[in-house]
């Protein structure tokens, strides 16, 4: 493939050079600031009162992050390992993933510890999922019983001598 010697041969080359054909000139006021949108004095950073999880490829923190929910327990341990890695690898988004569900249950067992027992039901949004989606939470429902039976066969089954 040859490459155009002169681009304005290509079709829509410079479609937005002109500045009488500028689509936000009736609106836009043009101060002669456009150029230096990126200069203007930093706001100052977020206090980091909690341990932050940073990317191995940032070399600096966020302005703005989330601190309400810090690192904790297995799952803590688990992002921790996760970071450790490149943003490139599974190594670091699947025990992300890993991590979240098992956060899950980390909340649960707190939620009972502190003795409140979570409304499942209403929390997981099933009401909404049978009104809008029945088949679907149907189908849900019977593969996570199937599988759960399956599990409790294998595991606790007859025992083979």
């Amino acid at each position: 493939m040859k490459l155009h010697e002169n681009y304005k041969d290509i079709p829509g080359w410079g479609m937005d050079a002109d500045p009488e054909n500028e689509p936000t000139y009736p609106m836009k006021n043009y101060t002669g600031d456009d150029h230096r949108r990126s200069d203007y004095p930093r706001s100052a950073p977020q206090p980091k009162d909690v341990e932050i999880l940073m990317s191995t490829e940032r070399p600096k923190i966020s302005a703005v992050f989330g601190n309400t929910v810090p690192p904790s327990g297995l799952s803590g341990k688990i992002r921790r390992y996760a970071f450790s890695h490149s943003e490139d690898r599974y190594r670091h988004w699947l025990p992300l993933i890993l991590a979240d569900r098992i956060n899950v249950v980390e909340g649960i067992v707190s939620d009972i510890k502190k003795g409140h027992v979570p409304n499942m039901f209403a929390e997981r949004g099933w009401k909404m999922e049978i009104k809008h989606n029945a088949k679907g939470f149907a189908l849900k429902v019977a593969t996570t019983a199937a599988l759960g039976i399956a599990m409790y066969w294998l595991l606790c089954g007859k025992k083979r001598k």
